[in-house]
């Protein structure tokens, strides 16, 4: 990976992004979302990053089993709550679609997959759209492929409901929480490319969902052969406190009507869920601390894969805490369902009395310790995180972010590009 050359107009370039329809807000406090350049990668470093990947998620697929067969670690490994063993429960063994893995290039080594978002992956409206304007001669867009195996995916689920018709005609809901613009570009995206395939698009929110009487589900008062979610899982279920001296949610209660609605249908087989509520035990990062605590229960295959890919991870009620309180540059904390940045705390960037509080008041149930990894840095001492998208389990697309430090909501977004 080399260093992006320096911006020339970001205004210019941001007139052209917002231009393409999907993205709106290429400012984040005031300063860039994202870079004009492009962070280009040798063919080989795309090829690892998607083998990584794709392994990783050959690992989680092996987890997924072994809980099925062993359901006890759903209350003594995960702690998942009622709800979220009913999701599990009544989608296992589904719970993959389209997925972002968190791959990093390190020198020397195998790049690290410290996270896999199964649930509600987000990036691939800022990937498409950079992509679009990433101009690097002769160079591979990682991104060509990807509206067809979003497509491929959705019309894999919709044979679950129309058998030989698969996709064709198919209505799709898309639920999202409305209230929120974060991710409206996303939608957008999902949008343009189920209307692409002819289907029927309906969006809304888990409370337009509806149960009716042929056992299935509407959205607004439209059947639904496909639901593609997203809307998080441990948002449908009990909202939990992560420390014993927060405050509890304002609103903690389960979705349990609209739950009960497409749950029940999915089970009496009059629709198919994209992600599958199944992702609520493999999005969960205690199963990372699974792989390495139970490494022995993986087959050899797959305990190369966690040796060489997953970096060391713990449950922090498995951990010494003053061990962690010496070691803080060595550790990263993050919650089980914390995602894009939040409630995630790197020892060697949180000053000692951070670090203390945290490891004082997190509950330790909801919590995991990740063993810190070096990353490749660019010329400008940043760090790339690249978000290898997975579509039915196999690499389908990039979404690249680089920052300083930990990826958060300020990190840069560029596009990649592949040399051939």
């Amino acid at each position: 990976m080399t260093a992006p050359a320096p911006q020339t107009d970001y205004a210019a370039f941001a007139r052209r992004l917002t231009g393409l329809g999907l993205v709106t807000d290429p400012w984040f406090d005031g300063r860039p979302r994202f870079e004009a350049a492009p962070v280009r990668l040798a063919r080989a470093e795309w090829d690892v990053m998607s083998r990584a990947a794709e392994s990783v998620a050959a690992v989680l697929d092996e987890l997924a089993g072994i809980v099925g067969a062993t359901p006890a670690l759903l209350d003594d490994f995960f702690g998942l709550s009622p709800v979220q063993k009913l999701m599990w429960q009544a989608s296992a063994p589904l719970w993959h679609g389209i997925a972002r893995a968190d791959v990093f290039l390190r020198d020397g080594d195998w790049p690290a997959v410290c996270e896999i978002n199964c649930d509600t992956p987000s990036g691939l409206a800022e990937a498409i759209s950079l992509s679009a304007l990433a101009t690097e001669a002769g160079a591979i867009d990682p991104n060509g492929g990807l509206a067809a195996a979003f497509a491929a995916v959705v019309s894999r689920f919709a044979r679950r409901v129309r058998g030989g018709a698969g996709g064709a005609g198919a209505t799709v809901g898309i639920v999202y929480p409305t209230e929120l613009s974060e991710d409206l570009a996303l939608i957008t995206l999902y949008r343009s490319w189920c209307e692409a395939q002819g289907w029927e698009v309906v969006l809304g929110s888990p409370y337009n969902l509806q149960a009716i009487a042929d056992g299935g589900v509407a959205l607004f008062g439209r059947r639904c052969d496909v639901v593609l979610r997203h809307y998080k899982t441990d948002w449908w279920g009990e909202r939990l406190p992560v420390r014993d001296d927060e405050a509890p949610f304002p609103d903690p209660e389960p979705l349990a009507a609209p739950l009960a609605a497409l749950l029940g249908a999915e089970l009496a087989g009059q629709v198919a869920v994209v992600n599958p509520f199944g992702a609520v035990v493999p999005q969960n990062k205690r199963a990372f601390a699974f792989c390495w605590e139970a490494i022995d229960r993986f087959s050899p295959g797959a305990q190369a894969v966690i040796r060489a890919a997953i970096p060391f991870t713990r449950r922090l009620e498995a951990c010494d805490r003053a061990a962690l309180l010496r070691e803080r540059a060595d550790w990263v904390l993050k919650t089980d369902y914390g995602c894009e940045g939040d409630e995630v705390l790197v020892g060697r960037e949180a000053p000692p009395e951070i670090w203390e509080d945290w490891l004082a008041h997190a509950l330790p149930r909801r919590w995991v310790a990740q063993r810190h990894f070096e990353s490749r840095r660019d010329g400008a001492g940043r760090i790339a995180n690249h978000g290898v998208v997975l579509a039915g389990g196999r690499a389908a697309g990039l979404y690249t972010r680089v920052s300083a430090g930990a990826t958060n909501a300020a990190a840069i977004s560029v596009a990649a590009a592949v040399e051939p």
